[in-house]
């Protein structure tokens, strides 16, 4: 348990999460949210600029929970985020589907482990071979 200085308000607390924020401004944090999701359900065409200007909240801010997919863009939206691997507009989230897909492959083979079938097949496909006296 670590003893910081909150980002908010700078006050110390003790943190027992990977959070910057004491818990009031936590809560602070958490009812802006709230605000800005009900003045998006009521104003569904609104900018991030227009929301960030009536609800007080950085724009900065209003696209973390986008990122964290708390808050996403609507179909019929114009706007959108950047993928942050091929730079896509994307509506929640850090990465396209395309790239979501890839980082899963890479995943996937850097984690595979053959099977001992695979493995014998392919150990003695290199192997030298002698033939027998004729």
């Amino acid at each position: 348990m670590d003893v910081i200085n909150c980002k908010g308000c700078g006050r110390l607390f003790n943190a027992l999460t990977r959070t910057r924020l004491c818990p009031n401004c936590q809560a602070k944090l958490e009812d802006k949210f709230q605000e800005v999701k009900r003045y998006i359900n009521d104003n569904p065409g609104s900018t991030i600029d227009i929301v960030s200007e009536a609800c007080e909240v950085s724009a900065k801010q209003i696209k973390q929970w986008i990122r964290e997919e708390r808050l996403t863009f609507s179909e019929e939206s114009m706007q959108g985020i950047e993928c942050e691997q091929c730079g896509a507009m994307i509506r929640s989230g850090r990465f396209c589907d395309a790239c979501k897909a890839k980082l899963q492959n890479e995943l996937r083979s850097a984690t595979y482990i053959p099977t001992a079938k695979e493995k014998k097949t392919n150990r003695d496909k290199d192997r030298m071979r002698f033939l027998q006296g004729l």
